[in-house]
């Protein structure tokens, strides 16, 4: 049976890492498995998922408005396991999508933040957390006081960015922080 297992918290929680975990390890298992990434994340690899701490797995890129791309590799490749990662940056296709792959009996694990850095739902990921068999919220450590960390504190120069700023910007340790409750910021 095709199942959805979604893992999902703020940056630098480890959710890329968690998804190259267990992308390997259905590869051990000897199973069939397509690692994809959104192509507009470029931080660390075109051609690799590689997490904050250097782990990587090679993944194939694919332009975050035709996910149907998704669909027609795993066809054309037979696969059992399906590993997204940076799901948020997907089309709302993206939900069709693995429903498809689901209905086509593959596990699909998807990774991505489920609050924008603005504290708000990100994207379809809410969704998929609706839909999945298994949820993992996973958490970082607040950069300031050093407790659990569930949000994503963007930076411009330094400082908090306000709500109004993009809702994309790719970027890594420059341009973002692990907050806790307290200690995260959103200036108007």
């Amino acid at each position: 049976m095709g199942s959805l297992e979604v893992l999902c918290g703020s940056m630098f929680a480890g959710k890329s890492e968690e998804l190259i975990r267990r992308a390997k390890r259905a590869m051990i298992a000897k199973q069939r498995v397509l690692v994809v990434k959104p192509s507009i994340d470029i931080r660390y690899s075109q051609q690799q998922i590689v997490s904050h701490d250097g782990t990587g797995i090679q993944a194939i890129p694919i332009d975050p408005d035709k996910p149907q791309d998704i669909l027609i590799l795993a066809e054309q490749r037979g696969v059992n396991v399906v590993a997204i990662d940076e799901v948020q940056f997907f089309s709302s296709e993206i939900l069709d999508i693995i429903q498809t792959l689901i209905k086509r009996n593959n596990r699909v694990i998807a990774a991505g933040l489920d609050l924008d850095f603005a504290g708000r739902p990100f994207n379809n990921v809410p969704t998929l957390l609706a839909l999945a068999d298994e949820v993992v919220k996973l958490k970082a450590i607040c950069v300031v006081c050093g407790k659990p960390a569930y949000h994503t504190q963007r930076l411009i120069d330094g400082k908090p960015a306000s709500r109004t700023s993009p809702l994309i910007l790719i970027g890594g340790t420059e341009a973002y922080e692990a907050r806790c409750r307290d200690c995260y910021e959103l200036p108007d």
